[in-house]
């Protein structure tokens, strides 16, 4: 009889190595992301190998419980412990009787391509993304190119949690050798570039430094490594494309270089980040109206999907209305995106944090970021006369902030965005402003969106990976306006006491 998980165990002592401990917090919308320890730090961790052990256990009923059959595909991402962490979850799944299909190190989209080209239904990539050192977490899907979204992480918990997993014989392991070569070639598997591309691949001491750099040269492109090489400390940033530290040193490579392009990926290769050749950070929902301009104009009347982060060029940029092209705005989030993509027949999604969904004939549904600077080199080679920085320059100018993050713990901060959100729709019916302006919509599908007169909006949600808030700010107006929105959005975020300090500022 395998032990119940406890929600706290106190480490370096005898129950931690006998008591799985999982945090309940750590099952999140659509993965789960638990502190595992850091030498360097004081915070007790949220998990030991024994409650990664009771997870896979949880998961093997899952996967099984929803009709997916026994067989599963593993990865783990470049972590100095991410190795131990899906050794004790694949012993767990096979106690639960399932069929392990190991790749190894991986990318997320590698784990995800993986079930695809093995026909296997399931998947577990142990990533934690682009979170410090010492978190570790679990992307799992069963229904491919899907992962799962909070109807099924709710139902993982309670099994979990409740130690009602079923465990019966006939699980097995085979490690699949050679299977990164076998995605490295899928992806580069095309004709090469016209134009001649010299690229930065950014790539943060990550795992992407081990797959992009050979896709991107297999196709001709000119590759300045950056940060390439792989180390777990992440000496200099942590490889997020969406953190402003990031994108500078980007920035700066571009403008020493003379680069085209720089590409930036995050630490388990789903997302994918741009600098141009004049050094301009692009966020990435600029981008997707980028890449949504190129892509109707080749298949006009297409369909997008972008999260309530994303600028609102989507439905108001009068190239894409040319091209017969709409969007609809949904949940942040990339299991949300990807499943509406998936619903609606979309031709790709955009997410404002760099996860892009691209279906055929681009890709197969999921978020890649190798995929994506595909498809940002294809636009490129598509407009041999202009440069990124002339196809930037192409769109309406927006002022608008990165994605910013106060502190918000895991247990009150969605009591507090639906505080916040209280808060909009009183001042909305009692005919209040925001920022000098009245309010013209508000948005609520995901947290709360609130739309000044003149377009100027403001974003407060609660994070799904991390105890955080995530802020946002555009205005088509001016900086000034930015500002005042920002000024009025943080006004009323205030008034909770539990909001901490923004990880950057506007």
């Amino acid at each position: 009889m395998f032990p119940i998980p406890k929600p706290q165990v106190d480490p370096n002592s005898h129950q931690f190595e006998i008591t799985p401990l999982i945090k309940p917090t750590g099952f999140r919308e659509y993965d789960a992301r638990w502190w595992f320890g850091n030498p360097n730090s004081d915070k007790p961790p949220e998990l030991n190998l024994m409650g990664i052990q009771a997870l896979g256990m949880g998961l093997g009923t899952l996967i099984q419980e929803l009709g997916a059959g026994p067989d599963i595909v593993t990865g783990h991402d470049f972590r100095s412990y991410s190795m131990s962490i899906k050794q004790a979850l694949i012993t767990g799944l096979m106690t639960a009787g399932a069929r392990v299909r190991d790749i190894g190190m991986a990318l997320s989209p590698t784990a995800y391509y993986a079930q695809f080209e093995l026909d296997v239904p399931s998947v577990a990539m142990v990533t934690a993304s682009h979170n410090d050192n010492g978190w570790t977490g679990i992307k799992m899907g069963c229904e491919r190119p899907l992962t799962f979204g909070p109807d099924e992480m709710g139902r993982l918990r309670d099994i979990v949690l409740g130690g009602d997993w079923k465990l019966k014989a006939g699980g097995s392991y085979e490690f699949v050798e050679g299977f990164a070569e076998r995605y490295i070639e899928a992806l580069s598997n095309r004709n090469q570039f016209n134009r001649k591309i010299r690229a930065i691949a950014a790539c943060g001491n990550g795992t992407a430094g081990a797959f992009a750099p050979k896709v991107l040269e297999r196709l001709g492109i000119d590759v300045i490594h950056m940060d390439t090489e792989l180390d777990h400390s992440f000496p200099n940033y942590n490889p997020n494309p969406e953190d402003m530290t990031m994108l500078h040193a980007m920035r700066d490579r571009v403008l020493e270089t003379g680069a085209d392009v720089a590409l930036g990926f995050d630490g388990d290769g789903d997302r994918c980040g741009i600098v141009d050749n004049e050094g301009e950070e692009i966020f990435a929902d600029k981008v997707g109206v980028m890449l949504a301009r190129d892509i109707s104009a080749q298949y006009p009347n297409s369909k997008f999907v972008v999260d309530v982060k994303s600028t609102g060029l989507f439905l108001t940029d009068t190239v894409l209305a040319e091209h017969g092209a709409t969007t609809d705005y949904w949940k942040t989030g990339h299991s949300y995106i990807k499943r509406r993509v998936n619903e609606l027949g979309a031709i790709a999604g955009f997410e404002k944090s760099g996860h892009f969904f691209f279906n055929e004939p681009i890709g197969r549904g999921y978020d890649d970021g190798i995929v994506t600077a595909i498809a940002v080199c294809d636009m490129l080679d598509r407009n041999p006369d202009k440069s990124m920085a002339d196809l930037r320059r192409a769109l309406p100018v927006t002022y608008g902030s990165p994605s910013m993050s106060p502190y918000c713990a895991d247990e009150t901060k969605y009591e507090v965005v639906d505080r916040v959100v209280e808060r909009f729709q009183a001042m909305h019916k009692k005919g209040e402003k925001v920022g000098g302006q009245s309010i013209r919509d508000l948005i609520t599908v995901n947290g709360v969106r609130v739309v000044a007169e003149d377009g100027t909006w403001g974003l407060v949600r609660a994070s799904s990976n991390e105890p955080k808030l995530v802020v946002v700010i555009e205005s088509p107006v001016s900086e000034e306006r930015k500002l005042e929105m920002f000024k009025a959005v943080d006004s009323i975020l205030r008034e909770n006491p539990e909001v901490g300090e923004y990880n950057q500022g506007i």
